[in-house]
């Protein structure tokens, strides 16, 4: 069973803290949390939003009863810990790197004393984890990037960061899916459609899924996303 905290949050939403800290592992125990909700709830819950160690719930107060959906929430926890490592989604995206695809890439080498190779190949060499989707409609917030990567955000946010850039800062990575401001460092950019509202589940990616970056020789390379484990 997993120990959370639950909290109300107005008359028609619920806060279940998970953990204190971001790391893999809670965010490994938010997703299973997320997903035994889902399934415990029966449509119960209007909205599951899972975040870094917590996931938020709405429900409707007139069709729901508080003590109820708290109580559906403590039967997830004591599931949740089965749905740990089941149906893990990876997920692989490729990337153009450096060059006007991702302007910060070679300045971001200097300054960590890497060479460009050994910089793109450090970068791609982990799995990322999926923490939560937010800013934008499907701009995913991963955990996973090395220490020895981090970089600061920029003092100055651009007025447009182009759609497919994947970039850095502090100690996450993200891909913007569509264009709009923002401060983060840019490595890189894929072609891989972020979001889409026409299909049936818009964001390429969700909470939970394992994404894997692959260098490609040219943008055109990064148009097709494979998924290697999980449903796609």
């Amino acid at each position: 069973m997993l120990e959370v905290d639950i909290k109300p949050v107005g008359d028609a939403a619920l806060q279940i803290v998970v953990g204190d800290r971001v790391d893999r592992e809670v965010v490994a125990r938010v997703s299973s949390l997320a997903r035994a909700i889902e399934r415990a709830g029966g449509g119960a819950f209007s909205d599951i939003v899972p975040a870094y160690a917590s996931v938020l719930v709405r429900y409707d107060p007139l069709r729901v009863d508080q003590a109820i959906a708290m109580a559906l929430v403590r039967g997830a926890a004591e599931n949740a810990s089965e749905l740990m490592n089941a149906d893990i989604r990876t997920v692989r995206i490729g990337v153009c790197f450096g060059g006007e695809y991702g302007v910060d890439f070679e300045t971001a080498a200097h300054e960590l004393g890497m060479r460009e190779a050994r910089f793109r190949d450090a970068f791609c060499k982990p799995d990322y984890r999926v923490a939560f989707l937010g800013f934008l409609a499907g701009f995913p917030y991963l955990l996973g990037l090395p220490p020895a990567l981090a970089l600061p955000r920029l003092a100055t946010p651009r007025p447009r960061v182009p759609a497919g850039s994947v970039g850095v800062a502090a100690f996450q990575c993200g891909i913007y899916p569509r264009q709009s401001p923002g401060g983060w460092r840019l490595l890189g950019r894929t072609l891989a459609p972020l979001f889409d509202a026409s299909r049936s589940a818009p964001a390429l990616l969700a909470p939970g899924d394992v994404v894997r970056f692959e260098p490609a020789s040219s943008i055109e390379e990064t148009t097709s996303v494979d998924f290697v484990g999980g449903a796609a």
